[in-house]
């Protein structure tokens, strides 16, 4: 099996794996995944990217998403705007629309540079999170000392939003993955540690089920924006620090979030055939 051409990009330090199969199919194993993730033994990536052709009439690809432990999951922010910024590239455009396991996702490039995602509806419901049993996901009500009383909310994919007085004072490498795998949360769930620094500013840490902390996580980031307002504890437009930076949030009144953030490529190179083996 010969190689592939990659290209290697990151929003904010949450970096990709970019491969484009719309000419050349390609479906790799989830050993395959983990293995051109690896940061050692691969490449290294938080999330591996396929772009294959959509058969949606809007769309202009689809983005197909696997997280560093080989799972494939429905959504991710910063790769979303990376995958956006290719295909407006290529076709000289200034939005683009990418169609995921999570739905329709619009992109534009605002005039400052950035990249604005529609990322959907915000999904609150029990269900839709989804949770083991019926809970109030304003209350969700679990704990794991320090933390406790989380907010759930459905990016296209679960999060689980706790709020505390110092982000920085968690041990969120510890905590992270008890949390991820507790007995609430059926399909694991992205763990968010959120502090408020005013009412339209907010610092994030985000655990993120199949990968583990990382420097930005963009559906994280609407989460947490969601959760804060439906919490009271801020506006529906926010700014949210991540480790690598900031993402600005717009929950907007027809339930759709607006994220917008920069988008970065470090480098192409070509996968050696043995990766692919």
């Amino acid at each position: 099996m010969s190689g592939r051409s990659f290209i290697k990009m990151h929003g904010l330090g949450n970096d990709f794996v970019v491969i484009d199969a719309r000419e050349v199919p390609f479906t790799p194993t989830e050993e395959q995944s983990r293995l051109i993730a690896d940061r050692r033994f691969g490449i290294g990536c938080d999330q591996f990217i396929i772009i294959e052709n959509s058969n949606h009439p809007d769309a202009d690809a689809f983005m197909r998403i696997k997280n560093a432990d080989g799972s494939e999951v429905g959504a991710c922010g910063n790769a979303t705007r990376c995958i956006a910024s290719l295909l407006m590239n290529e076709a000289n455009e200034e939005s683009t629309t990418v169609e995921t396991l999570a739905g329709l996702l619009h992109v534009k490039r605002e005039t400052t540079g950035l990249l604005t995602a529609n990322m959907g509806p915000a999904l609150l419901d029990w269900q839709d999170i989804p949770l083991a049993e019926e809970r109030d996901t304003l209350n969700i009500g679990i704990k794991l000392p320090p933390l406790r009383n989380p907010v759930g909310v459905n990016m296209g994919n679960p999060h689980a939003v706790f709020f505390v007085e110092d982000a920085e004072a968690i041990e969120l490498e510890a905590l992270g993955p008890r949390l991820e795998h507790h007995p609430m949360f059926p399909e694991r769930a992205n763990i968010s540690i959120a502090s408020l620094i005013a009412e339209d500013h907010i610092r994030l840490r985000v655990f993120e089920r199949g990968v583990g902390i990382t420097s930005a996580c963009g559906s994280g980031a609407c989460a947490a924006g969601v959760a804060a307002a439906r919490r009271g504890l801020t506006s529906r437009k926010v700014r949210v620090d991540l480790d690598g930076g900031p993402l600005f949030i717009h929950w907007q009144d027809d339930g759709t979030v607006l994220m917008t953030g920069p988008v970065s490529t470090a480098f192409k190179g070509q996968i050696a055939p043995e990766l692919l083996k």
